[in-house]
């Protein structure tokens, strides 16, 4: 016969393993806030090929320019310190026809900027893109600006896009210079849409038939994946791993006339990266992230401290009763209390993984910011096959 308590039990028993399993949890991260790890599962980390290597030749460009942002409302560059923004307006009114002198221009209403974008690959003239625009004066504000016509140069000082049009900054800034409130960076502003294409950067998409996969991260590993996969899924001899990073791939005779449709059966294909055993460590703000790969050495670690506590008290000494040239003392009393901790051992066997690593290093109670020294140590003992790289 079925028994009716049988449900209310188990969920009794679930409620309070859950709960004791959350209290562990906040445990943990009382104790150990800023060190985060996750357990190794068996799930299948496969990651496609878009999202491991990119194609060589595409890329995109970076822009650069110089130029006036004007109808700011008394915030821009102070022409008694700024030379450049005098004579930058005096250059555009000459080219609009209009003849004057740097000396006599007082303008506090245009700041000069330097103005960056970047050139997606594949982009055509008359194609849009964002720009950023900073002020590179002592300017106050951008606020409320309006970029001038600018022209953007490549590398090779080729113009390829002219940009224009209404700044939209982040910041705000008001008030004097007794009183002031600034709130993010309003000498700097965004422009979405704010440039025009003018020349286009060619890009040959698999010249003479072949394509070179790059990869992001170099890994001899992850390259003789890449090639296997590929030849399983498009015929024997179609990739050719180079080295760590690069892998040749040549274009199927089917598809000779369908490249774009070839590349984006290419990127969806999927595999599994390897991963390198490596610590990252950012001193700044006691952060520690290590891998499941890493693995430890037999290995025992001893923490102690010693705390010294120095205080002061202050006894009040009155005088004797009636007494004529009496006066009230104040004496301080200094105590010095030093009080050693017992040092808390751990020992981790022999290929400890991050878990037991993380989990051993709780056990002793120590900091994170202890826990760098220890796994430093720990390197330099020989006894990690981790790399550490310092932020």
């Amino acid at each position: 016969m079925r028994n009716p308590n049988i449900k209310p039990r188990v969920a009794g028993l679930l409620s309070r393993s859950l709960l004791s399993t959350a209290s562990a949890l906040a445990l943990a991260f009382v104790i150990f806030p800023t060190v985060f790890y996750c357990q190794k599962t068996d799930v299948d980390m496969r990651v496609r090929v878009k999202d491991l290597a990119d194609i060589e030749g595409v890329r995109s460009n970076q822009l650069i320019g110089y130029g006036l942002v004007v109808g700011l409302n008394r915030t821009g560059d102070r022409v008694q310190q700024n030379i450049y923004a005098r004579q930058t307006l005096q250059n555009l009114l000459e080219r609009m026809g209009i003849s004057t002198t740097s000396a006599g221009l007082k303008p506090e209403n245009i700041a000069t900027v330097l103005v960056t974008a970047t050139l997606p690959p594949f982009a055509r003239p008359g194609s849009k893109i964002d720009v950023t625009v900073s002020s590179i004066g002592d300017a106050k504000s951008l606020q409320g600006g309006t970029l001038v016509l600018t022209l953007l140069k490549g590398i090779d000082g080729q113009v390829y896009a002219v940009a224009q049009g209404s700044i939209s900054i982040g910041g705000i800034s008001a008030g004097s210079s007794g009183s002031s409130v600034e709130i993010n960076h309003p000498t700097v502003g965004r422009m979405p849409n704010g440039a025009n294409v003018e020349r286009a950067v060619p890009t040959e998409l698999a010249a003479n038939n072949q394509l070179i996969m790059v990869l992001r991260n170099e890994d001899f590993s992850t390259a003789a994946r890449l090639d296997k996969i590929i030849n399983a899924k498009f015929g024997a001899g179609t990739a050719k791993a180079l080295d760590g990073r690069n892998v040749e791939v040549i274009l199927p005779v089917k598809y000779a006339e369908n490249r774009v449709g070839f590349i984006a059966e290419l990127e969806s294909l999927s595999l599994t990266p390897d991963k390198v055993a490596k610590i990252i460590i950012n001193e700044r703000t006691g952060t520690i992230v290590m891998g499941s790969e890493v693995r430890i050495a037999s290995v025992a670690i001893s923490q102690g401290g010693v705390t010294v506590r120095v205080g002061t008290e202050y006894d009040v000494i009155q005088p004797a009763p009636l007494s004529p040239k009496g006066e009230t003392v104040v004496v301080p009393n200094t105590t010095v209390d030093v009080k050693e901790r017992k040092p808390a051992s751990v020992i981790l066997p022999d290929g400890a993984t991050v878990d037991e690593v993380v989990r051993g290093l709780r056990t002793v109670g120590v900091s994170a910011r202890d826990i760098i020294s220890i796994l430093q140590a720990i390197k330099s003992a020989g006894a990690m096959n981790a790399e550490l790289e310092m932020q």
